[in-house]
């Protein structure tokens, strides 16, 4: 171990952390492991309760699964243009399908249920990432990234905002319209903070939630975007883009995972023990283990 320790300490591309107290490197970048390289444009990183982790190939329209065992499969073909995706308590698989600017729940039996198709009669921008609470309720950011599969050449819906589905409704709210591209988006296992990334403005934000799953408080916590974002058990915030940054909830950097893609655009920490941190980057997913754990 103490021969990674000077290495990380001294390498400008294999930055570490350190976890509180553990006097262990949060990661060591050699350890970055190329899964595989198949595909077109990966996202929509997420992990079920068994830590089998699953994630879109968005060009090609699919969905696959990387089990906790080292199997990767073709999950799910047809997906729907899959994006983002999140798992519920109930095991159903909740995706981003922006093919028709809706939102899926996708049981085990692959059977399909549209949660959420339109916003007072209109199409949304195109659902791109996605959290749930505790209640059941989903926040999704609606960017607008026009997609050669559409019809449509512009927007139903004027600007671009952050939107909550309450558990078994078909309506959704608008929680949040002071962003200029909201995209990557996470929340706090407590359930009390939210974190949209703004592609266009280059930040990060911070929300404070409400009781009533309206969101206040718009604190800004990074210079820097994100297309997907996690966290650890300790608040630390994992970003992705160039790479993945790792930042302390205070907005403090303490590391930096270098991946050689173009873009990273999405993250999620899965196994056994949520403890190894699986990557989508451009054509490929990689695999690092990490000091920490999952809270997702």
């Amino acid at each position: 171990m103490k021969k990674y320790f000077f290495a990380l300490a001294f390498s400008a591309f294999s930055m570490a952390s350190f976890a509180q107290g553990a006097g262990q490197p949060l990661f060591v970048q050699d350890s970055l492991k190329l899964i595989s390289s198949e595909f077109k444009f990966t996202e929509g990183a997420s992990v079920d309760k068994k830590g089998n982790v699953f994630f879109t190939d968005q060009p090609n329209d699919k969905i696959w699964k990387y089990s906790v065992d080292g199997k990767l499969s073709l999950y799910m073909d047809k997906s729907g243009r899959a994006n983002g995706t999140y798992f519920d308590k109930k095991g159903n698989l909740i995706v981003c399908a922006d093919e028709n600017n809706q939102i899926w729940s996708i049981d085990k039996n692959k059977k399909i249920t549209v949660l959420f198709s339109d916003y007072e009669g209109k199409k949304v921008n195109g659902p791109n990432d996605i959290w749930l609470d505790a209640k059941g309720g989903i926040y999704f950011t609606d960017p607008y990234y026009q997609r050669d599969y559409w019809t449509r050449k512009s927007p139903e819906i004027e600007g671009q905002k952050v939107y909550y589905l309450p558990k078994g409704k078909k309506e959704a709210v608008i929680v949040a319209d002071d962003i200029i591209k909201p995209n990557g988006i996470v929340g706090t296992p407590d359930g009390k903070f939210l974190y949209v990334a703004d592609m266009n403005a280059n930040k990060t934000y911070r929300y404070t939630i409400g009781a009533d799953a309206k969101l206040s408080d718009r604190q800004l916590i990074l210079d820097q975007n994100s297309d997907g974002m996690t966290l650890d058990s300790n608040g630390n915030i994992y970003v992705t883009g160039k790479g993945v940054n790792i930042y302390k909830p205070t907005g403090e950097k303490i590391g930096h995972i270098d991946v050689p893609e173009n873009w990273c655009g999405n993250i999620c920490f899965g196994g056994k023990d949520r403890n190894k941190l699986f990557i989508t980057a451009s054509k490929s997913l990689y695999v690092i283990p990490v000091n920490a754990k999952g809270v997702e």
